[in-house]
């Protein structure tokens, strides 16, 4: 498995954006319509259906790409006209956040489930890992010697036996606006030959970056994963499952990290949250108004 050293990344210019940002949403033929929410589409998937239809995709020759909006994306997007056409461009679109889900049920178009990258990149890694599918990693807090993208390269391969990582990569600050760091991600890249790539450097700079990597590997899917390669590596925890299923893992990650997300959560997450049920129950007496009935 090949290495590089960690680092952090920086913002892609808009140009990137651009590059996919402009192309209609690519849902699969034959799949449902988009659930829309805070003005983004989202696929009405559980977790085995996300998967399956990235498998068939790669037993097709097709490559994609995948975000997992929650509410800080939503609420991101809603004050981006680019963000949202970067995020509707994408191939698959599953609802992270348990408000989205609670705010489509409310509204009448129920989402089936929610589905968070921190849980893919274990339900991919175990299809991965029975097909013999290769896998790299970009991204992760860097932390000196630590290398949590290494060691969350282990750990997956370790929990999957027969998993091909073939990347684990944290390149130097920067990376994507330097032309010789970019080329030398771009080499390994290529080299790789990965069928999965867990991208995970924050909305929306894996997004960003993602959209580039897709040319230099077009039968690839990428996912824009966030924390989740520090999750894998221990390096943070994720809640418990009751607060994964309860919609709460937002405060035991406020908790654990007060400095840097406290106010994230609180002055711009939670009335976001509010928002989209507002909206959600609009919609819901707008449909009752429509026909006399409630929603199913």
């Amino acid at each position: 498995m090949e290495r590089l050293g960690p680092s952090r990344t920086a913002d892609a210019g808009d140009a990137v954006a651009r590059v996919d940002a402009g192309a209609p949403p690519r849902p699969d033929s034959g799949s449902a319509e988009r659930v829309r929410l805070g003005g983004i589409g989202i696929d009405p998937v559980t977790e085995p259906e996300a998967v399956r239809r990235v498998l068939d995709a790669l037993e097709s020759g097709r490559g994609g790409r995948i975000v997992t909006p929650n509410v800080d994306i939503v609420a991101a997007a809603r004050n981006s006209r680019e963000l949202r056409r970067l995020v509707d461009a994408a191939d698959l679109v599953v609802a992270d956040g348990a408000p989205l889900v609670w705010a489509s049920r409310v509204a009448g178009n129920p989402l089936p489930a929610r589905v968070a990258g921190s849980d893919l990149v274990w339900s991919l890694a175990e299809a991965a890992a029975a097909r013999g599918l290769r896998v790299a990693l970009l991204g992760g807090t860097p932390d000196g010697a630590a290398r949590p993208t290494e060691r969350a390269a282990e750990i997956l391969e370790v929990r999957h036996p027969g998993l091909k990582v073939v990347g684990a990569w944290c390149p130097p600050m920067g990376f994507d606006r330097d032309d010789s760091q970019w080329s030398a991600l771009v080499d390994r890249i290529g080299a790789a030959a990965p069928d999965l790539v867990y991208v995970g450097l924050g909305f929306p700079k894996q997004e960003h970056v993602t959209v580039r990597l897709r040319a230099v590997a077009p039968q690839a899917w990428f996912l824009g994963c966030g924390a989740s390669i520090d999750f894998i590596a221990g390096y943070r925890r994720r809640a418990p499952k009751w607060m994964q299923r309860t919609g709460t893992e937002w405060l035991f990650r406020m908790l654990s990290e007060p400095r840097r997300l406290a106010r994230r959560y609180l002055k711009d997450d939670l009335p976001e949250a509010l928002r989209l049920l507002a909206e959600a129950c609009r919609e819901r007496r707008k449909a009752w108004r429509g026909d006399g009935t409630t929603a199913a």
